[in-house]
């Protein structure tokens, strides 16, 4: 009968889409940083369908430390996938990490995380406030993305709160439990509440490779944010359809003006343009309308809970 292990009181995950030179130092740098802990944790490796040596050097970790689990995607399914699955495998009693797998979340600070939630943080969120040999052009397409995310969802989320973060036992299991499979993860974990504090920390220069979200990807992401967390582009065609019918009357009020004095207008074109007005606006309030009930149908569908608990500080492990 196989030993049961007993589960570690701390899980580091972490996703890795083709990281295969980054992964032997980042080995030594987790565990130094886990060793300093005190207490038992394991390192979640998931692997994101690499094409490089990702999976043997993996393989070799986990022959040479029980400490690593590593879990193997068939393809590359995306980093949110991953990270989903981490959270998943991850046998932690105490607290969860999540990092990335190129070393621009240094392993080094997990001794402050863990010590922000022994002080009784939930969740110990990482705000990045710059990057070492960062572009111009990346820079401004990540304070782009914060600043859609924000204006069009109903999310609050700082700029440079990436997916660097220590996550307790009961908020891993909030978002284990979540059943929505079109996950955005950085959202999710502050929609989820509990007690949260932040760290700030400067990002070092990856060990090797290249980043993984070119611009194409960062929109896609803003978007998968966007429609995630708000109905507000649902309900664009509603305001519209205000304006637009407030247009009419407006215009409405010209003409009967323009007759009175009898100011000369086009035949036939005034007339015109009132009825199209008044039919754009009259259908951009119908679309709202029916926004609105799609709006509902939408987050039915997503099946998120109405409300989670917290257990107290006095009944979980400090």
């Amino acid at each position: 009968m196989t030993e049961q292990i007993p589960a570690p009181t701390f899980s580091f995950v972490l996703p890795a889409f083709n990281e295969g030179t980054n992964l032997l130092r980042m080995a030594e740098r987790l565990c130094k940083a886990g060793e300093q802990l005190g207490e038992p944790f394991e390192i979640v490796w998931v692997n994101d369908g690499s094409s490089d040596e990702t999976e043997n050097v993996l393989e070799e970790l986990a022959a040479k430390d029980p400490r690593i689990v590593p879990i193997h995607f068939a393809r590359n399914f995306g980093h949110m996938a991953a990270l989903t699955a981490g959270l998943e495998h991850a046998r932690a009693t105490g607290a969860v990490v999540c990092l990335d797998s190129d070393g621009q979340h240094p392993p080094e600070m997990i001794p402050e995380l863990v010590e922000k939630w022994r002080d009784g943080a939930d969740i110990v969120q990482t705000i990045r406030l710059a990057t070492e040999g960062e572009s111009f052009f990346k820079r401004t397409t990540s304070g782009a993305f914060y600043w859609l995310l924000n204006r069009m969802s109903d999310l609050e989320l700082p700029q440079g709160a990436a997916d660097f973060r220590l996550l307790d036992r009961q908020v891993v299991d909030a978002l284990n439990a979540l059943p929505e499979r079109s996950r955005f993860l950085r959202g999710l974990v502050y929609w989820v509440g509990f007690r949260l504090v932040t760290v700030e920390y400067n990002a070092e220069r990856r060990m090797s490779g290249v980043t993984k979200y070119n611009a194409r990807k960062m929109l896609s992401f803003a978007l998968n944010g966007i429609t995630a967390f708000s109905a507000k582009p649902l309900r664009l065609s509603f305001s519209l359809g205000v304006v637009v019918l407030f247009l009419a009357g407006v215009y409405a009020a010209y003409i009967l003006g323009a007759y009175f004095a009898n100011i000369p207008l086009v035949r036939g074109w005034p007339s015109m343009l009132l009825a199209t007005l008044l039919l754009s606006g009259i259908q951009l309030l119908m679309l709202g309308v029916l926004s609105e009930y799609l709006s509902r149908l939408m987050t039915e569908a997503k099946g998120r809970p109405i409300y989670i608990k917290r257990r107290p500080r006095s009944t979980r492990r400090g």
